[in-house]
C-alpha cells in the first residue's frame, strides 16, 4: 500500500520539477529522493514522471496522484488545526509571524514577557513581510498591520497605525506642505510587491511624479532608514518614524493613510489555549502603547 509519505514525495518533484529541489524540500538527500520515486512507480506499474530538459514533468497518471495529495494534504492540516484547537491547558509550541518593523520595535518585548508568564509555551517567530498562510498552518498567530484582515481568519484589531511623512532631521529644518512640496522632492518608497496601495494613491494625489520616487525597498525599516538617511522623503507608520535616528515628522498623521494592528489566526486555533492565552497577553500589551502607535502623545 502508499504510504503517505509516497505522496509528499511525488508532489515535491511535483511542485519543484526536479530531484534536487525536492530533496531540499523535504529535508532529505537526493539518493533518497531518487529511490524512493523508482520504489513508488515500481509499485504502481506506472511512470509518474516524464523526465526531459525542463525537468520533471507529470504524467496523466502522476496528475492524478498530485491531486489526490493536494486534497490529503489539505485534510490532514485541518485534522490538526481542530485536535490543536481542543487544547486545555496553555503548554507547547506556538508559531508567530509579523514583520520586521513590528517585531523589531516593540513585539519583541512583548514575546519575551509572555514567555515569563507561560513558561511551558515555546516560541517560534517567523519574520516575513510576505502574508503566510494560516490554513496551512505555516504560522498559528499573525501579528500585522494592515487595514482588513483575511476574510477567513479569526482577527482582533488591536490599534490604530497613524501614518505621516517623515524626512531626514538634518535637512528639513523648515516647515514641509504637501500641496507646495510633495512634487518637487524626492521620494523613497515601497517596492511594488509590498502592495501598499493607499501609500501609491497618496503619492499621485499629490502630484508626485514616478522619477521623484528615487529609492525603493520592500521593508518598512528598509524605507526609513534611508530617508534618515537624506535619500529622499517617505510616508511612514508615526511610530516608526519616532524610533529611527535621525528621521523626523513633517507632518501631522494622515487620515487617508490611517491602518490598524491585528492579530489574527485561523478559526481552528482560536480556541487552543497557548493560542488564546498569547491572543490576550499580546492585545493587552499592545493597548499600553496605542498612543505611540496612533501617534497621539507627540
Amino acid at each position: 500500500m502508499l504510504s503517505w509519505d509516497d505522496f509528499r514525495y511525488v508532489k515535491a518533484i511535483a511542485d519543484t520539477r526536479s530531484l534536487n529541489g525536492a530533496a531540499a524540500k523535504l529535508n532529505v538527500n537526493h539518493s533518497t529522493m531518487f529511490r524512493r520515486l523508482g520504489q513508488i512507480e515500481r509499485q504502481l506499474g506506472s511512470r509518474l514522471f516524464d523526465r526531459g530538459r525542463g525537468g520533471y514533468a507529470l504524467t496523466p497518471n502522476g496528475e492524478n496522484m498530485v491531486q489526490l495529495a493536494a486534497r490529503l494534504g489539505e485534510d490532514i492540516v485541518a485534522f490538526e488545526r481542530k485536535i490543536t484547537g481542543q487544547d486545555l491547558r496553555p503548554s507547547g509550541d506556538l508559531r508567530i509571524t509579523t514583520s520586521d518593523m513590528v517585531l523589531m520595535r516593540f513585539l519583541t518585548d512583548i514575546l519575551v514577557g509572555f514567555r515569563k508568564a507561560y513558561p511551558e509555551i515555546s516560541i517560534e517567530v517567523v519574520v516575513s513581510n510576505d502574508r503566510l498562510n494560516l490554513s496551512r498552518r505555516d504560522a498559528d498567530v499573525a501579528v500585522r498591520a494592515g487595514y482588513t484582515p483575511p476574510e477567513t481568519m479569526s482577527g482582533r484589531r488591536v490599534a490604530k497605525i497613524a501614518w505621516a511623512v517623515h524626512g531626514a532631521a538634518k535637512q528639513h529644518k523648515q516647515a514641509f506642505k504637501a500641496e507646495r512640496d510633495a512634487a518637487r522632492l524626492n521620494w523613497v518608497g515601497f517596492s511594488e510587491h509590498i502592495g501598499l496601495a493607499k501609500v501609491a494613491t497618496w503619492f499621485k494625489s499629490h502630484g508626485v511624479p514616478a522619477e521623484r520616487i528615487v529609492y525603493k525597498i520592500d521593508t518598512m525599516l528598509g524605507v526609513a532608514e534611508a530617508a534618515a538617511g537624506g535619500a529622499g522623503l517617505a510616508v511612514l507608520p508615526c511610530f516608526i518614524g519616532r524610533s529611527v535616528p535621525g528621521l523626523k515628522r513633517l507632518t501631522k498623521p494622515l487620515p487617508e493613510l490611517e491602518a490598524a494592528l491585528w492579530i489574527v489566526t485561523h478559526p481552528d486555533l482560536s480556541t487552543s489555549a497557548r493560542v488564546r492565552a498569547f491572543v490576550d497577553y499580546c492585545a493587552k500589551e499592545i493597548a499600553k502603547q496605542r498612543n505611540i502607535l496612533e501617534c497621539r502623545n507627540r
